[in-house]
């Protein structure tokens, strides 16, 4: 499994995210946004109205109806019931549910960094985690060669 690390600095959470779920919907494959508190995705849930090639990403919020339906599901929860394989964890806390997926994408902020250290190095004992880490550099996200690791 693949865990790609994004540094935000000074980059919006939900540009990030924008970004990442369109490239995911592109893929053909389904995306879980997850977060710890209710407010949370209901601001993203407003933000990804506004997004992508058609005016919006499409979308649903965990527990509305028609979960399993949806390409994008934003929930407090790391089941995926709308069938994602990939993960992106929109509150900077890791969680370890995050390896059951193909691909997580762990978006973290300097408020939560010393968390994304400890995921980091929790990662590089698990033999199955892929560690990817992406900073922004000319106002694109490139990838730190040197941080990244195939294995632990």
């Amino acid at each position: 499994m693949r865990v790609d690390f994004y540094q935000l600095g000074d980059v919006p959470l939900e540009q990030v995210i924008a970004s990442l779920a369109q490239k995911v919907l592109d893929s053909g494959a389904r995306l879980l946004i997850l977060a710890g508190e209710d407010a949370s995705l209901a601001r993203l849930d407003r933000m990804l109205w506004d997004q992508g090639r058609t005016s919006f990403l499409p979308h649903g919020l965990a527990g509305e109806g028609d979960d399993s339906r949806q390409p994008i599901l934003l929930a407090t929860s790391p089941d995926p019931v709308n069938g994602a394989r990939n993960l992106l964890i929109a509150d900077g806390e890791w969680r370890d549910s995050a390896l059951s997926f193909h691909r997580a994408f762990y978006l973290f902020d300097t408020n939560t960094l010393q968390g994304a250290r400890t995921a980091w190095r929790s990662l590089a004992r698990r033999e199955e985690a892929e560690r990817h880490f992406w900073k922004r550099q000319d106002e694109k996200w490139v990838e730190d060669l040197a941080a990244s690791t195939s294995r632990g």
